[in-house]
């Protein structure tokens, strides 16, 4: 069946604008870039509304005039059980429309008009996996370039090594990012097209990043260093010592990131708002540490920083790694570790087998790092005949989150400012991280309420809203299944569902502070309050699985400890039952670290990659 009648009637077309029109052609172009399964399930539920429609008027929704086709929704929308199948549907519609609004309205310039070319990115040692030989040799073989596999490299490399680094996705340079509309690059940049799903109760969008630099490429640019009380809880409680020393390797990579505190010259008012929110409430908050000198506020780290302020590490660490005589293979699957069994002492590493469009290649080399990921690390380890471990794939670790606007009587514009601007640690204590986070329209975790003529009002009416999402520090409860494709189970621990209601509340909270006239919740039938205690009242009678939920920051899933008989990795980062495999990257740390991981999962690799080379 065609999309275009469900589209037109969600955003209202009416014939009387022409981005509407444009959102069918753009939503296929989203769809395209998921999976199979996804794909189905959307024209499934599209399906499904259609043939309501027909049923109630003897006509499918692209024959139906405006009025029809709304009254359709209305009485969709008038059962409570169906909002959330509705809610579910709006998201790549949204994504589509708020592309097409923003380009009919054009970007507004954001900060002072650079002087000069534009900025260059450094120089990599890239090579298409088409191009690579069948068979070659190295002495070490990285597989993923994010920020365990780039940190590790390069520390490898420096030591004398010749390595080799193995990446699925492509290279995108900064130049490219400046070229295209930011749902184009969403699709290119993220795997799955940004539909990676975590079944369970309830399912969360889990989305990563697959290009050369990972997940650092559509990350928020936050940096935040690893709590003491998680270092030692993870040294003292799990075993994994080398987080005794981690403060030398936080301050290393903080170096190599050039991080800083965000100034307030390009927060935006989406920051501002928040800043003046919890400033009369006393409560604490600041500009977040970030790894972007230079930051001009473009809003759209999500989806590739178009002015290469932000230092992902293929503009920070994989240069330094290529300096060092490391190369870079692109398009390049890693299909397993190949293992030679018969060694004295034990099963060695071989090197790894690769796959590419017209077949496959092998790259020979004593020690293979394991850096794909909390969610693609398990599946490469089965694969290859190293995933026995009982706790292989288990222990995995999200940030749960949600999201929250406030609507304001005058614009705030928060695409127009950085995308994630102000840390609120007020509540951090109890394991809620209230982030102010903004961005391009349509693409934030936050669904905007309303059918139809509701929903439209809303895209028309957004630059009055200020958003903020907040993150809770979970207990682990999922687990990575699957050898040739991942399968993510995770299931919201009991435990942790009142804090995200807090979380909620909180954000309200503070958005009424800073003189919101009502909040839009994200909860299925009381998508607006209007008043702290209003809210109250809903979350009182409100479960966490009628959030809008989402999640990020995978970790834990081939976790590092000295219990063998609970950590599938000793306590410096060596896979046990075979000698010369490292696991370098966010699978690797043994719980959740409660702050955006980036700098964790980098000093990690940095320990681990150092202990290998006794540096």
């Amino acid at each position: 069946m065609s999309l275009t009648g469900l589209v037109s009637a969600l955003v209202a077309d009416d014939g009387t604008a022409d981005w509407p029109r444009r959102v069918p052609g753009r939503l296929r172009t989203v769809l395209s870039a998921m999976p199979l399964p996804a794909r189905a399930g959307l024209r499934a539920a599209a399906s499904a509304v259609d043939a309501y429609a027909l049923a109630r008027t003897g006509r499918t929704l692209d024959t139906l005039g405006a009025p029809e086709r709304q009254s359709v929704l209305d009485e969709l929308g008038a059962r409570p059980a169906l909002l959330p199948l509705l809610d579910v549907l709006k998201v790549p519609v949204l994504l589509a429309a708020g592309t097409e609004r923003m380009l009919q309205d054009g970007p507004a310039p954001r900060g002072p008009a650079p002087r000069g070319p534009a900025r260059e990115d450094p120089p990599l040692d890239l090579t298409p996996a088409a191009d690579w030989p069948a068979r070659s040799r190295a002495d070490a073989v990285v597989v993923g370039s994010g920020a365990g596999g780039a940190m590790a490299a390069r520390t490898l490399a420096r030591a004398g090594l010749d390595v080799v680094v193995l990446e699925e996705g492509e290279h995108h340079s900064t130049g490219s990012f400046g070229r295209s509309a930011p749902l184009d690059r969403f699709t290119r940049l993220y795997r799955d097209g940004g539909a990676t799903v975590a079944v369970g109760r309830p399912p969360l969008l889990l989305p990563a990043g697959r290009a050369v630099g990972g997940t650092t490429v559509v990350n928020s640019g936050t940096c935040y260093r690893t709590p003491a009380h998680v270092l030692a809880h993870w040294s003292r409680d799990l075993g994994f010592t080398l987080a005794d020393g981690f403060d030398r390797h936080l301050d290393e990579a903080e170096r190599t990131l050039r991080v800083a505190v965000q100034p307030t010259g390009v927060l935006g008012n989406n920051g501002r708002l928040t800043l003046a929110g919890a400033r009369r409430l006393g409560w604490s908050a600041a500009p977040l540490r970030r790894n972007a000198p230079g930051c001009r506020g473009s809003c759209q780290c999500v989806v590739g920083c178009p002015t290469g302020a932000k230092q992902s590490v293929q503009l920070s660490v994989l240069p330094d790694a290529c300096a060092a005589g490391a190369r870079i293979v692109t398009g390049a699957r890693a299909e397993r570790v190949l293992v030679d069994p018969d060694r004295p002492g034990g099963p060695r590493a071989a090197g790894v087998r690769v796959r590419r469009a017209d077949g496959a290649f092998e790259i020979l080399a004593p020690l293979v790092v394991v850096a794909a990921g909390a969610l693609q690390s398990p599946p490469l380890l089965r694969r290859s005949g190293l995933g026995r471990h009982p706790r292989l794939g288990r222990n995995l670790s999200v940030h749960p989150a949600t999201s929250v606007a406030g609507r304001f009587a005058e614009p705030v514009t928060a695409w127009e400012g950085v995308l994630q601007s102000v840390g609120v640690e007020e509540h951090h204590a109890d394991g809620i991280l209230v982030e102010a986070t903004a961005t391009p329209p349509g693409m934030g975790s936050f669904v905007l309420p309303g059918l139809g003529g509701e929903l439209r009002r809303e895209l028309e009416g957004a630059d009055r809203l200020a958003t903020l999402g907040a993150m809770i520090a979970d207990r682990p409860s999922g687990r990575v299944l699957g050898r040739d494709r991942t399968l993510i189970r995770y299931d919201l621990d009991p435990r942790d569902a009142g804090r995200l209601t807090r979380a909620v509340r909180a954000m309200g909270e503070l958005l009424f502070a800073a003189g919101a006239d009502e909040v839009l919740t994200g909860i299925p039938g009381t998508p607006r309050v209007h008043r702290l205690a209003e809210l109250d009242e809903l979350l009182a009678r409100t479960t966490a699985r009628q959030l809008h939920l989402s999640a990020y920051h995978p970790t834990g899933t081939v976790a590092a400890g000295s219990d063998p008989r609970l950590f599938p990795v000793d306590p410096h980062g060596r896979l046990r039952g075979v000698h010369g495999v490292l696991v370098a990257d966010a699978s690797v740390l043994p719980s959740c670290p409660q702050v955006n991981p980036q700098l964790s999962i980098m000093a990690a690799a940095l320990a681990i990659a150092e202990a290998h080379t006794g540096a």
